[in-house]
């Protein structure tokens, strides 16, 4: 069992910040309250579904007398749940999301980063707080998800619960990650790239970004086109041939 009902410091944050928006909401009877009413552990999922509906029979429940107040005006109200759907929440522990649709960006790559805080690669595979999920193509970078992990840690195989959490990504960048755990990312079709020294997760994606004109052979592969080296091969080949 989770030791706190709290998945991550993003849901905590939105918590914090619609409890300061209901008049100083007594946090713990408001955790209380939300986990009686949504089930432990409190994920950004689970606070992305809350309603003004919602809410205002959660304050006006059994839990009023330990904190949760009953008073709050429909504007407040309305405030609180943007907050527990994470709009208007900038911090160094939330980026922003970018939309996003099937087929907004043609060619693209969808690339998994393992972060902890903010929009940086600074994350090990089996203890990071979640996954940064980027759409790339050659012209630009998009954030298009940040997945929790909290959930995957009460599965019977952890590795295996992260490596479903990502597979529907290309790749995979962590700042470590042990062998068994990649054969488990590699069997879910995404290639794993080691980058101990992390950093800003754009800087890196930038990195990749300029290589997929010229892909090495791995990601020549991901991409299904030739490898720079194949392709300089071919290019020769069809000058012969019109020679």
């Amino acid at each position: 069992m989770s030791k706190t009902p709290i998945a991550s410091r993003e849901a905590a944050l939105r918590l914090a910040l619609a409890a300061r928006a209901l008049d100083g909401l007594d946090v713990p009877a408001f955790v209380a309250a939300l986990t009686e009413r949504l089930g432990a552990p409190i994920t950004e999922a689970k606070l992305a579904g809350i309603t003004s509906d919602d809410l205002c029979e959660l304050l006006a429940g059994e839990f009023a007398d330990e904190g949760c107040k009953v008073g709050a005006s429909e504007e407040q109200l309305k405030e609180a749940v943007r907050l527990l759907q994470g709009e208007g929440v900038e911090s160094d522990v939330f980026p922003s999301i970018e939309a996003y649709a099937d087929g907004d960006m043609p060619g693209s790559l969808r690339v998994a980063v393992a972060a902890n805080r903010g929009e940086n690669l600074d994350g090990h595979f089996g203890s990071c707080d979640r996954f940064l999920i980027y759409q790339v193509a050659k012209d630009e970078i998009r954030l298009v998800e940040v997945r929790s992990t909290a959930e995957t840690n009460e599965a019977d195989d952890k590795n295996a619960a992260r490596s479903a959490l990502i597979n529907d990504c290309q790749i995979l960048y962590v700042q470590s990650i042990g062998g068994p755990a990649a054969a488990k990312v590699v069997r879910a079709d995404v290639h794993p790239v080691k980058l101990p020294t992390g950093g800003p997760a754009r800087e890196v994606l930038k990195q990749l970004q300029a290589r997929l004109d010229s892909p090495p052979p791995w990601l020549a592969q991901i991409m299904g086109v030739p490898s720079a080296s194949l392709a300089r091969f071919e290019a020769a080949i069809e000058e012969e041939e019109h020679a």
